[in-house]
């Protein structure tokens, strides 16, 4: 992984400063991140990470995940990653909440974020997509109750931050027509 990605940190008085991606994670630093979810109905498009990937290869995951480049609009963002890792590409997405967590992602790596979360939320199918296989090796549908259990017996399949994300589903406000900001 290149260690040349700028992405915001912040501070503890909430201001915002410049950082390379790689630093944040080492130093666990507090930082904006991304997290999109796509549902079609109930049912949530969840991606297996590429075994290459520079942490957390060959675990499922929400739909994607970004952090935002300096200066980036996270929407933009959003998007952006939605087409880069999975060559999607959804008419809307909505902000639905703000969470904070920090977890281990590998021998040396931290995830401490700030997740601003969106969702796309369709009844019809989605139009055609082709994951990008340095990012993506596998897709699949699934409900929340499905990933509850699943989850429970097998936790090592699932990216930390995809465990807590399904521990405090409620709180991301995904299925509701109203977000919680």
């Amino acid at each position: 992984m290149s260690n040349e990605i700028i992405i915001p940190a912040i501070e503890p008085g909430g201001q915002l400063y410049p950082i390379e991606k790689l630093d944040a994670h080492r130093k666990g630093l507090l930082h904006l991140a991304i997290s999109v979810f796509v549902f079609c109905g109930d049912r949530l498009l969840i991606q297996r990470r590429a075994e290459g990937k520079y942490h957390s290869g060959g675990l499922w995951a929400n739909t994607c995940c970004t952090h935002p480049g300096w200066g980036e609009d996270l929407e933009v963002a959003a998007h952006r990653r939605l087409k880069d890792e999975l060559g999607l590409s959804v008419p809307s997405l909505e902000e639905r909440s703000v969470i904070e967590y920090r977890a281990q992602v590998s021998d040396n790596l931290w995830e401490h974020e700030r997740v601003h979360v969106f969702r796309h939320h369709s009844e019809a199918s989605l139009p055609r997509f082709e994951p990008a296989p340095e990012e993506v090796s596998a897709v699949r549908w699934t409900t929340e109750q499905e990933l509850r259990t699943e989850m429970l017996s097998n936790p090592e399949r699932f990216a930390p931050w995809f465990r807590i994300y399904v521990s405090r589903w409620d709180e991301l406000s995904l299925l509701g027509d109203v977000p919680v900001l």
